[in-house]
């Protein structure tokens, strides 16, 4: 039966494990000096070597000839640990095993002493997936165990994990493997399994793994073959998009050509390709220029590997960080609703139309990246301005002439009314005449108010002045109609509450004034005969009683 790459090269010994000498190391100390721990807690993400290491420092801690703090895997204890055949050497997954029965099982069983080896050893993978009942049984063991046995926590996410397990264990984290390390190892295991590893496919499947190593076996398994390993059929076999067509849509974002991008999705979309798998190798290329462009320097070191240096600042340089920014969050939105949309191609053509076309994307951040853009371009953002008021030149008033000094003066002679005085014609003509003050409160209009819409414009001003209610029905056109003609506002109610709002004073009032500003003069009201309600002076209590026949007023 074929076994899979991660499981066929395992490693058997502290040695082999890649990427761990921090935890490797100070397990082998451990080993060699006889201080071994009851309680061990491994913290890491998936595929970076928990569980094995668990399993090395199980048989090493039962290891009849350990070697260097290595197990021999030669003796009695280390092949029946490999093969299952000892049961004081359990495994247990907290995934499926999470309720607090389970652990009290475990507990009630490993008070005995081991039958074939030196220590009981409990591996525990997962242990976050316990319950707190299931926490609190493990609690009063961990915290005095038996001489003989050693638990090893293995978990992925140690925020589920209680306090009063943390402090009863030695914690070790970790660390995801560096391409590199990941590369070396793939070249390694495909040389022993006769297949040519090209480096940079080795480079790719690395990258690819995302620093886990039993995912990048598991990949390399999925493209051995006839013949050589190369880029070409690591994408054809993982269904990646490649560097070529994803540098073929970042130029169609250079160009602002989204006719072009659709095209190019249309043809990976009928190859089979993912759509996530499109965007996400898109949202790296433009990551990738995103930090090579806010850090040249340092960041370099940061950057995927998936381009050229000369790609990803050639991309930098034309794209400019802000619509990096935003191209980006806008590639992560849409690859998370790509998992609850039903129609996946249309969420992904609507994401590179607005990466193609800037203008047609919602939100400032799109708006920031024009304005960059322009920035860039040497061209200044056009700013609206009022134009200044200029004053009219004033005429020239033009003086009368000077008399002449040998003209005498006339004498004024005693007169019941004086004479007018009379001005000469171009004075006359260049004196400003004052206009009249206007009696009218309101100003005159430039131009007579339109008869359709005038009503409409009457309720606008009274918008937030009449009570919501009385607004409500003067406003629906099913309760009250209204026309406009030659100064007179003509209301019509077309139902009893209308009618009864139209008739109250202070409605009318206030409706007479929003006209009369709005035409810009007085204007008279019309209530297609609806009378206002006057209040009636109380009637004389002894007028009342005076209509009765049988009271005599004195």
């Amino acid at each position: 039966m074929y076994q899979a790459l991660y499981r066929k090269y395992r490693p058997t010994g502290f040695d082999d494990v890649v990427g761990q000498e921090h935890v490797t190391r100070t397990l082998r100390r451990q080993i060699e000096a006889g201080r071994l721990s009851h309680a061990y807690l491994f913290v890491g993400t998936r595929g970076t070597g928990k569980t094995t290491c668990a399993r090395i420092l199980a048989k090493a801690a039962n290891c009849e000839h350990p070697v260097g703090g290595n197990p021999c895997n030669e003796c009695a204890s280390c092949r029946g640990i490999d093969s299952g055949a000892i049961l004081d050497v359990e495994e247990l997954d907290a995934a499926s095993n999470s309720s607090v029965d389970n652990i009290r099982a475990l507990r009630d069983e490993a008070i005995f002493s081991p039958a074939s080896v030196r220590r009981r050893v409990y591996i525990i993978d997962e242990v976050h997936m316990l319950s707190a009942a299931a926490f609190n049984a493990l609690l009063k063991i961990l915290e005095e165990p038996p001489e003989h046995i050693i638990f090893i926590l293995a978990t992925t996410e140690i925020a589920k994990v209680l306090p009063t397990i943390l402090s009863r264990c030695q914690r070790f984290t970790f660390r995801r493997l560096t391409s590199d390390e990941i590369a070396s190892r793939l070249i390694h295991v495909a040389q022993q399994e006769g297949q040519t590893l090209l480096p940079d496919a080795a480079d790719l499947l690395a990258r690819m793994a995302d620093g886990a190593m039993r995912d990048g076996l598991s990949l390399l398994d999925q493209c051995v073959g006839e013949g050589e390993i190369d880029v070409e059929r690591v994408n054809a076999s993982i269904g990646l998009v490649g560097a070529a067509d994803t540098e073929s849509i970042a130029d169609c974002m250079e160009k602002e050509d989204a006719a072009g991008a659709l095209q190019i999705l249309s043809r990976l979309y009928s190859a089979g390709k993912g759509l996530d798998t499109m965007l996400e190798e898109l949202t790296t290329l433009l990551r990738d220029a995103l930090v090579s462009l806010v850090a040249p320097e340092g960041g370099l070191g940061l950057l995927s590997g998936s381009h050229s240096l000369e790609t990803v600042k050639h991309y930098a340089a034309a794209l400019g960080a802000q619509r990096l920014i935003s191209s980006v969050t806008a590639a992560q939105r849409t690859l998370t609703e790509l998992s609850h949309t039903a129609d996946k191609r249309t969420a992904a053509e609507l994401c590179l139309i607005e990466l193609c076309r800037p203008e047609l994307a919602p939100g400032l951040e799109a708006l920031a990246a024009r304005v960059e853009r322009l920035e860039a371009g040497g061209i200044p953002a056009p700013v609206q301005t009022s134009p200044a008021y200029t004053a009219p030149a004033e005429k020239p008033v033009q003086k009368p002439a000077p008399r002449p000094e040998t003209e005498p003066r006339p004498v004024p002679q005693p007169a019941p009314m004086p004479e007018p005085v009379q001005v000469p014609p171009s004075v006359a003509e260049s004196a400003p005449v004052p206009e009249p003050v206007r009696a009218d409160p309101f100003p005159a209009a430039a131009v007579p108010p339109a008869a359709d819409g005038f009503w409409n414009g009457v309720l606008e001003q009274l918008r937030g002045k009449l009570a919501f209610p009385d607004y409500m029905f003067l406003s629906d056109g099913s309760h009250t109609a209204a026309s406009y003609r030659e100064g007179v506002l003509i209301l019509d109610p077309k139902t009893k509450l209308s009618e009864a709002i139209l008739g109250r004073a202070d409605v009318t009032e206030s409706i007479r004034q929003a006209a009369s500003a709005l035409a810009g003069a007085n204007v008279q009201l019309q209530l297609g005969g609806v009378k206002q309600k006057k209040q009636e002076p109380a009637e004389d209590k002894l007028d009342m009683l005076s209509k009765f026949g049988n009271v005599t007023m004195t």
